[in-house]
């Protein structure tokens, strides 16, 4: 089971999500975000959230095309992201796809990318995916990526206070037995020699993040 969740981050942010929908199962709305799936023309399962950013006939619009509606005060104690992902949850899902998550407010998109932490404690594949990049949170392990011309750089950040034994293989830059540290610039702006290489660690959590060049236009 693949979930595609679409919040309300700048929609100028948003890949064509036609891209991803046959790969994806079920698609969940955030808020004002459910207008992206519905101005795509996109099947909605479930749209969640206060509805505090959309006007009455945009709530005419999200009834209209949603399968079910979940309506929520505005002062929770969770975002409105964080429900939709608890919703996606329910369908045990190996996979989910946070779309809308970047861009504007800097508190909202740190928060968004923290949230991938727990998907990836209850052993969920969690991406925040928009127009300029594709990030990844990973445990300890061997893990391969593959070559992806949307995304040729391709960057490592740990998201604990040290990584251990950081080893890239089939990169631009390798690198063996690493260790790098929360603030480190080490492993930015890499690129794959190949059609995939691989990087491994001991211990500590790290974000993947693969970004398409500067001078490259949008991509749909």
């Amino acid at each position: 089971m693949k979930i595609g969740i679409v919040a309300n981050g700048p929609t100028e942010l948003v890949p064509d999500l036609s891209n991803y929908n046959k790969q994806i199962d079920i698609w969940i709305g955030v808020d004002r975000g459910t207008l992206c799936l519905v101005k795509q023309d996109i099947m909605i399962e479930h749209a969640i959230g206060d509805f505090d950013s959309t006007t009455y006939e945009q709530k005419i619009m999200i009834n209209n095309h949603a399968k079910s509606i979940e309506s929520y005060p505005i002062e929770k104690d969770k975002t409105d992201l964080e429900l939709a992902i608890d919703k996606a949850l329910e369908y045990n899902p190996k996979q989910i796809y946070l779309f809308g998550v970047t861009g504007g407010r800097m508190d909202h998109l740190l928060v968004n990318i923290q949230l991938l932490l727990p998907l990836l404690k209850q052993g969920v594949r969690g991406f925040v995916i928009d127009l300029y990049n594709e990030l990844q949170l990973f445990y300890p392990g061997v893990h391969m990526v593959v070559k992806d011309d949307k995304y040729p750089n391709i960057s490592f950040l740990p998201l604990t206070e040290t990584v251990y034994g950081l080893t890239l293989k089939g990169f631009y830059y390798p690198l063996k037995n690493e260790t790098v540290h929360l603030g480190s610039t080490l492993c930015i702006s890499n690129k794959l020699l190949r059609n995939n290489g691989t990087f491994s660690f001991r211990s500590g959590i790290l974000l993947l993040i693969k970004s398409r060049d500067s001078q490259q236009g949008p991509f749909m």
